[in-house]
């Protein structure tokens, strides 16, 4: 029985990159989204490509990229699919690699119990370029997830993760249900579910 449900943020929960986006918006979009490529990849250090990306956005206005990070696209299925997961009584977070503009204010609209993320720096109502928060490393998201299982006393084989980029291994190997989902070929190794269908409800079939 799962009591645990952990989802990635970008490419996952949400269709696209929220980075992407936000540089889109800026005019930075070809620099960044081939910096993502290579880091989701795992080409790349993802804290220093995190750090690179940011850099990029430094004077894209704050208000700016709140209604970027409150406008992106949800990936098909995604609501069902934690619906169901909050019926058979699971706890539902999603960590993120990406920024607290974004995943609290999807955390609320989609009903998670918890995100988790990280946070872009401003100054007089411009971002900074720098960014600092909980899920900046690599196996950031592998120790947040040992974290819950401990706090929640719940075991790995009660766990499922989803994601589908480099950053998300460390999550994948703490989870019995360790879903790759439209993901990177690196990811895939550590997965026992693979999904390469944008439908998150193609999940379901796995977990009744």
């Amino acid at each position: 029985m799962i009591k645990l449900a952990v989802f990635d943020f970008d490419s996952t929960l949400m269709d696209g990159e929220t980075i992407d986006f936000l540089a889109k918006e800026y005019g930075v979009w070809q620099q960044v989204s081939s910096i993502t490529e290579r880091a989701m990849s795992g080409e790349l250090d993802f804290f220093e490509s995190l750090n690179e990306r940011v850099a990029l956005l430094k004077g894209l206005p704050l208000e700016q990229a709140k209604r970027v990070c409150q406008n992106l696209p949800l990936m098909q299925g995604a609501e069902e699919c934690i619906e169901e997961l909050k019926n058979m009584g699971a706890k539902v977070v999603c960590f993120s690699g990406g920024f607290h503009l974004a995943t609290r204010y999807f955390a609320n609209k989609l009903g998670l119990h918890a995100d988790f993320s990280n946070i872009l720096h401003t100054n007089g109502g411009f971002l900074s370029g720098r960014v600092g928060g909980d899920m900046m490393f690599s196996n950031s998201k592998g120790d947040m997830l040992r974290r819950l299982q401990s706090l929640l006393n719940t075991t790995k084989q009660e766990t499922i993760a989803i994601g589908n980029g480099a950053n998300d291994c460390s999550m994948l190997e703490c989870a019995g249900y360790a879903v790759a989902f439209c993901a990177k070929p690196i990811l895939k190794q550590h997965a026992n579910i693979i999904i390469d269908e944008k439908d998150l409800r193609k999940i379901l079939p796995y977990i009744h």
